[in-house]
C-alpha cells in the first residue's frame, strides 16, 4: 500500500478537476444536464483532466517540500489552473457554445480553491509538526552578523529549517546605507560597533558571523567584538558553499583559531604547482604524520604518475591509504614501511622507484621528549634526514624539500639543533650535487599532533583545567593547508639552496589562545575553566624567531614567501663533525649534546640559557 501512496494526490486532483468543472458548469448553467450545443462538448472533461494534471505535474506541484510552501509554490499553482482555465474557454469558442467566459472564469476559481486548499492544510500540518518537534528544543535568539548574499541565505536557512527552533531577531552590517532596512523581515540595527549593545537590547544568545569572503582582519575585528559579548559565536562556511547549494544550518561551526589568524591566507599559484608535480614520482617521508599526510592529499589532486608514502608507524599510514584510494581510485600509490634511520632499506626504496621529488617530512619534534632522548632526535632528525638526501642525490632525484621549524633559529633544544643541522647538511650536499635540495622553515602548525590546541580542547572538554607553561609565551602559527601550500610552492621556485620563510604575521600568544577557546566553547575564562601556568619545560623560549642574525630576506614572487641568505660552511669539518655526531649518536653518548653545539654554534642548551 506504501508504494501507492503517492499516487495520491494525482487521484485527488482527477476527482477535484471533475467536480470544479461540474460546480462551475451548475452555476453558470443552473442544472446538470448538458444543453443541445454541448453535445460535442461531452468528451472534453477526459481530455481536461489529462492535461490538467500534466500541467501540475509539469508545475511541480507533486515534489513541493510542504514544510517550505510558499508564494512561489502558490504563483506555479495559479499558472497552472490558468493555463487549463484558458484552454477551457478556447475550447468553448471553438465549439460555439455560449457563456464560455463566465464558465471558464468560475471554473478557474473553483479549480484553484481546490488545488491550493489541501496543499495549504498539508503546509500547516508540517509547520505544527515542526513547531511540536521543536517544544522540546531550547529556543535561542540570534544575531546575525553581515547584510550580503551569506546573511540572507543564512537568515531564509533559518526561517525554514526544521534543524533548529531557533530566532533571527536582528542584523549587523557597518554598511549605513543598510540601517534599518530588513532581510526577510529581519531588520538591520547597526554596525559593528553597536553589536554589544544590541545584545543586551535583543537578549541574543548566539552570534552567527556571515561574511565568508570578507578580508581575514576585518572577521578579526568583528569577532573580537562579538567576543567581548560572552555570547556564543559562529562562523559560515566559505562563499564557494553558498554558490554550490551545500550550505544549511547543520554547516554553521564553531569559530576555529585559524580563523583569527591576523593575515591573510597564503595565496598560492596551483598551476605552477601542477606544473612540476602532474606525471612526476613524488615520495613523502613522514607521511602519516600531520603535516606529511596532507601533503599527500594535496599531491593527490596533481595527477603525480606514482606517489610513494613512507612512514614507520603503520596505523596513520593505513587510514590514509584508504583514504586516498577512494578519494582517487586511478591514483598510483605505493605504501611503504620504513625507518629513514635505515640506509640500506632508503637506497633500495629509491633505487627501485627512483623519485623525482621528494618531500621530507620525517621527524622527532616534541620538544620536551627530545630533551629527555637528546641521542634519538639526533639519530633519527639528522641522520634520518642525511639517509634520504644522499639516496636522493645517487638515484637522481630533481628536488628535494625539507620540512624544517622556526624552532631551527637560535635553537635552544635539541630538537632544534637537530632541525638546524638538517638545514646545514642539505645546505652543503646541494653544491656537490645535481639534486636541487631546499629546505621550508614555518611555525607551529594549529590542530597537528601535538599541538597546543588538540591539548587545550581536551582540557576544556574535560572541564579544565588549561594548563599553559607561561603567561608571556608567544609562538608564530599556521594552518596545516598553509604549511603544506608552502612547502609545495617551494618546490617550485626552488633552483638549490634556499631556506623558505613564510611572512607568518603577528605572533598570537598563548595565553591569548586559550581564552579565546575557552570563549568560543561557551565558558568564561578563569570562572567556567581555570588557566593554570606551569612555568618553562626543558628546551622552550618565550619567543620564536624565523631568522638568524646572519640572515637576510629575499621576496619571491608571492609576497608571503620569503628566502633566507644561506649561510657560508666549512663543508669538510661539517662533513667530519657529522661522522663523529654519528658515532656518539649511535653509542648513546652524553657527548653528543656538547657535539653538536660546536657544530650548531646559535644552540644554547638548558644549562646555558
Amino acid at each position: 500500500m506504501h508504494k501507492y501512496k503517492k499516487f495520491l494526490p494525482v487521484f485527488y486532483d482527477v476527482a477535484i478537476i471533475n467536480l470544479m468543472m461540474l460546480a462551475a458548469y451548475f452555476l453558470e448553467f443552473g442544472t446538470v444536464v448538458l444543453p443541445e450545443n454541448f453535445s460535442m462538448f461531452a468528451l472534453y472533461p477526459i481530455a481536461n483532466t489529462v492535461l490538467t494534471v500534466f500541467l501540475f505535474w509539469r508545475f511541480k506541484m507533486y515534489s513541493f517540500v510542504w514544510e517550505y510552501f510558499g508564494i512561489r509554490d502558490f504563483i506555479k499553482i495559479f499558472f497552472a489552473c490558468f493555463v487549463s482555465a484558458i484552454v477551457l474557454f478556447a475550447t468553448l469558442v471553438a465549439f460555439n457554445v455560449g457563456r464560455a467566459l463566465n464558465f471558464s472564469t468560475f471554473y478557474l476559481a473553483f479549480l484553484l480553491l481546490g488545488a491550493v486548499l489541501p496543499r495549504l492544510f498539508r503546509f500547516l500540518v508540517a509547520r505544527s509538526r515542526k513547531s511540536n518537534a521543536g517544544i522540546n528544543r531550547t529556543s535561542k535568539r540570534i544575531m546575525v552578523v553581515g547584510g550580503g548574499l551569506a546573511g540572507l541565505t543564512l537568515i531564509n536557512e533559518i526561517k525554514k529549517s526544521s534543524y533548529l527552533n531557533d530566532t533571527v531577531v536582528c542584523c549587523i552590517d557597518d554598511d549605513p546605507g543598510k540601517k534599518n532596512k530588513f532581510i526577510h523581515g529581519v531588520k538591520i540595527v547597526g554596525g559593528k560597533s553597536y553589536i554589544p549593545r544590541a545584545v543586551e537590547k535583543y537578549g541574543i544568545d548566539i552570534i552567527y558571523i556571515a561574511m565568508p569572503s570578507a578580508p581575514t582582519k576585518v572577521i578579526s575585528e568583528f569577532y573580537a567584538v562579538c567576543k567581548s559579548t560572552k555570547r556564543e559565536v559562529k562562523t559560515l562556511p566559505g562563499l564557494y558553499q553558498l554558490i554550490n547549494g551545500e550550505v544549511s544550518v547543520s554547516l554553521l561551526r564553531e569559530v576555529k583559531v585559524e580563523d583569527l589568524l591576523d593575515r591573510e591566507p597564503v595565496d598560492i599559484n596551483m598551476l605552477e604547482i601542477a606544473q612540476y608535480i602532474t606525471d612526476k614520482v613524488v615520495l613523502v617521508s613522514g607521511g602519516g604524520g600531520s603535516i606529511g599526510s596532507e601533503l599527500c592529499r594535496q599531491i593527490a589532486k596533481y595527477a603525480p604518475s606514482k606517489l610513494i608514502i613512507l612512514d614507520i608507524y603503520e596505523n596513520n599510514i593505513y587510514d590514509l591509504e584508504q583514504e586516498l584510494i577512494k578519494a582517487y581510485p586511478t591514483l598510483k600509490l605505493e605504501v611503504l614501511i620504513a625507518s629513514v634511520r635505515d640506509e640500506k632499506r632508503i637506497d633500495d626504496i629509491f633505487a627501485t622507484y627512483r623519485p623525482n621529488l621528494v618531500y621530507h617530512a620525517a621527524a622527532h619534534k616534541h620538544v620536551p621528549l627530545m630533551e629527555k632522548s637528546p641521542n634519538e632526535a639526533i639519530k633519527n632528525n639528522v641522520f634520518g634526514t642525511k639517509n634520504v638526501a644522499e639516496a636522493a642525490a645517487r638515484h637522481g632525484t630533481q628536488r628535494f624539500v625539507l620540512v624544517s621549524t622556526d624552532k631551527a633559529v637560535n635553537p635552544t633544544n635539541i630538537m632544534g639543533a637537530t632541525k638546524r643541522l638538517c638545514e646545514m647538511v642539505i645546505q652543503t650536499m646541494n653544491k656537490k650535487h645535481d639534486t636541487d635540495f631546499v629546505a621550508v622553515r614555518f611555525g607551529n602548525v594549529l590542530n597537528s599532533a601535538g599541538s597546543v590546541v588538540p591539548l587545550f580542547q581536551k582540557q576544556i572538554k574535560d572541564g579544565g583545567p588549561i594548563t599553559i607553561t607561561h603567561k608571556e609565551m608567544v609562538r608564530y602559527f599556521m594552518t596545516i593547508s598553509e604549511a603544506v601550500l608552502l612547502i609545495l610552492q617551494a618546490g617550485y621556485y626552488a633552483k638549490g639552496g634556499e631556506i623558505f620563510v613564510l611572512d607568518m604575521g603577528t605572533p598570537v600568544k598563548i595565553d591569548d589562545m586559550a581564552r579565546n577557546l575557552i570563549t568560543l566553547s561557551g565558558l568564561v575564562p578563569d570562572v567556567d575553566i581555570e588557566i593554570t601556568y606551569t612555568g618553562l619545560r626543558p628546551g622552550e623560549k618565550l619567543f620564536e624567531e624565523m631568522l638568524m642574525d646572519e640572515e637576510g630576506l629575499k621576496q619571491t614572487k608571492n609576497k608571503l614567501i620569503y628566502i633566507a641568505r644561506p649561510i657560508e660552511l666549512d663543508e669538510c669539518k661539517l662533513t667530519s663533525d657529522c661522522a663523529e655526531l654519528r658515532t656518539l649518536a649511535e653509542e648513546n653518548s652524553t657527548k653528543s649534546i656538547a657535539k653538536i653545539k660546536e657544530i650548531v654554534t646559535t644552540y644554547k642548551c638548558a644549562d646555558q640559557q
